[in-house]
């Protein structure tokens, strides 16, 4: 079996902060690994995953990292991700091409990402895997085409801490450090394509229409577990510092009646893969807010509807910025940015143009390590969803059956660990 060893990330934009020192994590830095058995085009994998060891290592070639730059116009990211994307086509067989290739209304792309393990809920495409290095890091290319500096470095220290999980802690989920790719669409500058990602923390969706010059996230899933963990380099790495920060800015930004009004409400989730109503429910909404209020709450949605360049991300927020007063939040759990106390926080942000879940998980799912945070702080899912735009409205969300949403069988709360005999790793 053979590591997948993840390209250098690049310096974030904002920097990932740690909470304590402010020390940037530099994340990655050509150690990331995903576990799990690659064949080379000569040798062939042997055995089967375990989760938490390999037999051996190839690293990914720095090509990943240095082919693109980071784009500043919707335009250039669709140029530059459908370049990335037929450069991976490009090394793939023709059976190859054939898994990873959908046609772009095909509806199980709605079914085909989730919040649970990929032993649970069978994703599109290619198993990385089961790819060559080059394979591996022309697909690694793709991602990083897409996303911005800042985005690209949350998405690996997310696929980090699975490794981390996968190493170190006593979960015997074999499917930690596994991620899919698939195209819904040929990839093009001209016409709509979609890029599926993701594995168990991680499920990106993001639509590219090069007609319309646009570019959504809409649905997508960012989770992680643990809250920090120090990678192979020594570095210490915290994953959501960014989202943690941000959406404490926005509620310490409350007067204490807000604050009230805003903790007296309902936490909504949406399970990704399964249809939501999308109720707004109770809590503060979007009018109370001044506009200080109103650009926090905006640059804390930007997390997960901002994770490409600049103007993309502005345009989204702008639309979500005209239906904000309509826009319900909603907040339990702690009031300080303090993961030594408590068990961590849960809110939900929903509106006419914008569906956040952010959901603690108040339970390791069998993936403890001593000492280290993962549950509650330091396990969380989360949900980004338009109401209005899902899928770029190119097809209908699909009601999941049994775990095919990664809802919660068993009376588990929704987003959460199944209950009941479930795989641990969640």
């Amino acid at each position: 079996m053979t590591e997948i060893d993840a390209p250098p990330a690049p310096a974030p934009r904002r920097r990932l902060r740690n909470h304590a020192t402010r020390v940037a994590a530099v994340l990655l830095a050509g150690s990331l690994a995903l576990t799990g058995c690659s064949t080379t085009s000569t040798d062939a994998a042997a055995g089967s995953t375990t989760g938490s060891t390999a037999s051996s290592s190839s690293s990914i070639t720095d090509a990943a990292a240095s082919s693109t730059t980071d784009a500043t116009t919707t335009a250039q990211t669709i140029g530059d991700t459908t370049a990335a994307a037929e450069a991976f086509l490009a090394t793939l067989s023709e059976e190859q091409r054939e898994a990873v290739l959908h046609a772009y209304d095909d509806e199980t792309r709605t079914t085909s990402w989730s919040n649970f393990p990929v032993t649970f809920v069978e994703r599109a495409g290619l198993n990385l895997t089961d790819l060559t290095t080059e394979q591996q890091s022309a697909a690694l290319a793709v991602l990083q085409s897409l996303l911005s500096e800042e985005a690209y470095a949350t998405v690996t220290a997310i696929m980090g801490g699975d490794q981390y999980l996968a190493e170190n802690s006593s979960s015997t989920e074999e499917s930690l450090g596994q991620y899919y790719i698939a195209f819904f669409g040929d990839p093009s500058t001209t016409t709509a394509f979609e890029v599926q990602f993701g594995g168990h923390h991680l499920g990106i969706n993001a639509t590219l229409d090069g007609a319309s010059d646009a570019i959504t996230f809409a649905p997508t899933h960012l989770g992680v577990q643990p809250a920090v963990y120090t990678d192979a380099d020594g570095d210490e790495v915290q994953p959501f510092d960014g989202i943690y920060t941000d959406a404490f800015a926005f509620f310490d930004s409350l007067t204490a009646e807000q604050q009230a009004t805003l903790t007296s409400g309902e936490v909504s989730s949406c399970a990704p893969g399964d249809t939501c109503d999308f109720a707004t429910g109770t809590g503060l909404t979007g009018a109370e807010l001044t506009d200080e209020q109103e650009q926090l709450l905006l640059e804390l949605i930007a997390n997960w509807a901002g994770m490409a360049d600049a103007e993309s991300t502005a345009t989204t927020l702008a639309e979500i910025e005209a239906t904000l007063d309509d826009t319900v939040i909603a907040w339990s759990g702690e009031t300080t940015y303090d993961m030594s106390t408590g068990d961590g926080i849960s809110f939900s942000i929903s509106g006419p143009d914008v569906y956040v879940s952010f959901q603690a998980q108040n339970g390791s799912a069998g993936a403890d390590v001593d000492g280290v945070t993962t549950s509650g702080w330091g396990h969380v899912h989360t949900i980004y969803r338009d109401p209005t735009n899902d899928y770029a409205g190119s097809v209908t969300q699909q009601a999941a059956s049994g775990m095919g949403g990664g809802g919660a069988p068993g009376g588990a709360p929704s987003g959460g660990a199944p209950s009941g005999g479930a795989p641990s790793g969640e």
